[in-house]
Parts: C-alpha cells; structure tokens; sequence
C-alpha cells in the first residue's frame, strides 16, 4: 500500500490553517503520513494542528524561511511520495489521496511513477471556487516544459521520495520553480491526473513579490535551458500578454 507524506510548513497561520488542516483530516486513505513543519508560530497554529489532526509529525522551532522549512519537511517523512499541502491550501475532496493511491498502484512500469501531478483550482478566502489555474498541466510532463512557466501548481506535484533532493536555498522566491524543474530532470516517469487534486488559496508568497519572484524564475531558466531559450521564452510571454 502505497504510503503519502503529506507535508504542511507554516508560521503564525492560525487564520488560515484550518481548511488545510479538516481537509487532511478527512481523507478516506488511511496510509498518509502527516507532517506540519511550523516555524515557532506565535499564535494559536499549532492549537488548531492538535485539535484537527492529533496524529500530525510536529517540528516547531525557527527557520531560515519556507524552503528550509519544507527540506526540513523531506528530511522527516517516510512516505513513498512527497506532497507538499501549505497552509491555506487543501485537497480537492475527501478521496483525492485515495484516487491518486489507486492511480498510482496502476501505473507500474516496472517501477512507481517518479513524478504525480495534477490540476489546481484558485479558491478564495471563502474557500469558494475562482476558477482553474491559467496554465494547465499537460497530458505529458518534461523539464523542458517549464520554459512556459510553472505549468503545474507545486501543491499539485507529488514527487517520490527515492529521486527527492532538498530545494536550493539561495532561492528565496521561486526554489519551487527550481526544484520541479531538477525532479523532472530525474524522473523517468511522470502520471498525470486527470482531475482537480488541490484548492490552491489565492495570493502566496511569490504572488505578494511578483517582480522579484520573476527575477528568480529567468536566472533559473537560464541555468536549466541556457540564455537564448530563457530570452524566447520571455519573449514569447510578452507577445501573448500583448494580444
């Protein structure tokens, strides 16, 4: 039975965590391992964490911001696959993880797939619904995809444990964006998901930084694809925002 470390970083979350929280708590798979890295909230996070899921692998103490906290998060799991679930955002349903199980455990050949990904919708404080994210996943997945932007939400890229490497930290914005970008450099293969898997809250981190987060993107394209791929790309954006 395939086990899925579900993988929860926060700091001071108290007015956002709970959906995060009931939407783990209510998932018909019973092989998830649940792990909340917290950065020593100051509020009631790790309050509502006890209350609404009381099996949760708890680390509370100062970090050096959210990457270090989610290597913290793989360095602690045990699971077969990582899924990195922050507060605010959730699972689709109650049996997401299970569908995703079972797709899984379909798809040997010979090995588990090294990379699970699926689609994302945008919700609202409300939790209500806004829309499907703008760039889609694609039917197939390669690192060269990503010259197009991050076509897959990191809440809905589910990574196995066995190819998983730590986020680079000189990254402060956009190691996300990096680090899908080295797992499918690694995988030998991808199962897409033909379904929503993840309520994704609207805002973040890289959306309140916008500039700078696109600063961080280019420099990491460059050094995946190379200068004149990363400048077509860029290119290529401009063009179509423009039409």
């Amino acid at each position: 039975m395939i086990k899925i470390s579900i993988i929860t970083i926060c700091y001071n979350a108290a007015e956002t965590i709970v959906p995060t929280l009931k939407s783990v708590q209510e998932q018909t798979y019973s092989n998830i391992e649940y792990i909340v890295i917290d950065g020593a909230s100051k509020d009631d996070t790790l309050d509502w964490v006890r209350q609404y899921t009381p099996q949760a692998i708890i680390t509370s103490e100062p970090d050096r911001g959210l990457y270090d906290a989610m290597n913290k998060g793989i360095r602690k799991a045990t699971g077969d696959y990582l899924w990195f679930l922050n507060a605010g955002d959730s699972l689709r349903t109650p049996t997401t993880v299970e569908e995703v199980a079972l797709q899984i455990e379909k798809n040997h050949t010979p090995n588990t797939p090294d990379i699970v990904y699926g689609d994302t919708m945008i919700v609202d404080s409300q939790r209500k619904d806004i829309s499907l994210r703008r760039l889609r996943p694609p039917k197939t997945l390669k690192k060269e995809d990503f010259l197009k932007g991050m076509l897959v939400c990191h809440q809905a890229f589910i990574v196995s444990r066995r190819i998983a490497l730590p986020y680079n930290l000189n990254y402060r914005l956009s190691s996300d964006f990096d680090w899908c970008i080295r797992m499918l450099a690694r995988s030998q293969h991808n199962l897409w998901i033909n379904a929503v898997i993840v309520n994704y809250l609207e805002g973040g981190l890289s959306h309140k930084h916008h500039l700078n987060s696109l600063i961080e993107r280019f420099h990491i394209m460059r050094k995946e694809f190379g200068l004149l791929p990363t400048l077509l790309a860029h290119l290529s954006f401009i063009f179509i925002r423009k039409r």
